[in-house]
């Protein structure tokens, strides 16, 4: 079987204020194995932000204070190969070195996925979707602007707060950005591309046909001629 690879990237401010919204009504991630070379890390490798079931009604600052909470720079440790640093042994590599191999290494999977999306950009995701895999969807998608996220209001200090706790995430955007924008910019190229030269094709062969209709119609008239000279 051909298996293909596809993720959406979202905002990381947006996305970390996303989680926090859930973790505060109650969800958790306890389901979650984190297998790494074939184990799951042990307490001490991951450690817990609380006690208890879960944690309902986390202010957005305790969340932030938590320095081993897994919603720190989420999409890019989900996209990376984590056996290359390790896995969650922080102690396997210093901070510098392990940042440097996990952003570089969810860069080139992202990369390399039959496709990637983007949620701020709801319609060209669409648009790149149908044109990867040749399918199209029933109703064009939507641009929700207005989250649980969006409804947020914070400051320009804890703005800048996330972005530092997710600063791996945050480059790894810029990143996907660039590279989504760039493949939509050369896929339109295509489409247009290829209109032209359909366009052309439909031209030339309209050419052609008029071309067979005149000869066809000019001998006719010649034929009625020399018929009736012969008749007189």
């Amino acid at each position: 079987r051909n298996f293909y690879y596809i993720t959406m990237l979202r905002d990381p401010v947006s996305r970390y204020l996303s989680e926090w919204k859930h973790v505060q009504r109650g969800a958790t991630w306890k389901t979650s194995l984190h297998m790494c070379d074939g184990r799951s890390p042990t307490p001490d490798e991951l450690p817990t932000c609380y006690e208890g079931d879960d944690w309902s009604g986390v202010s957005l600052q305790e969340f932030m204070d938590c320095s081993y909470n897994l919603a720190n720079n989420r999409q890019v440790r989900m996209l990376a190969d984590l056996s290359l640093v390790g896995c969650y042994n922080l102690t396997f590599m210093n901070e510098s070195e392990r940042n440097t191999i996990l952003l570089q290494s969810a860069k080139n999977n992202l990369k390399n996925m039959a496709f990637f999306g983007l949620t701020e950009f709801q319609r060209k995701t669409q648009y790149l979707f149908e044109r990867t895999f040749n399918l199209k969807f029933i109703s064009p998608f939507t641009q929700f602007n207005v989250t649980r996220a969006s409804n947020v209001d914070i400051g320009e200090d804890v703005r800048q707060r996330i972005e530092e706790l997710n600063f791996l995430d945050v480059q790894l955007y810029e990143y996907a950005k660039d590279l989504f924008l760039q493949r939509f910019q050369y896929s339109k190229q295509e489409e247009h591309q290829k209109n032209r030269l359909k366009r052309r094709e439909e031209r030339r062969l309209l050419r052609e046909q008029r071309a067979h209709q005149w000869p066809r119609e000019e001998a006719g008239e010649i034929a009625v001629t020399e018929d009736y000279n012969s008749q007189v």
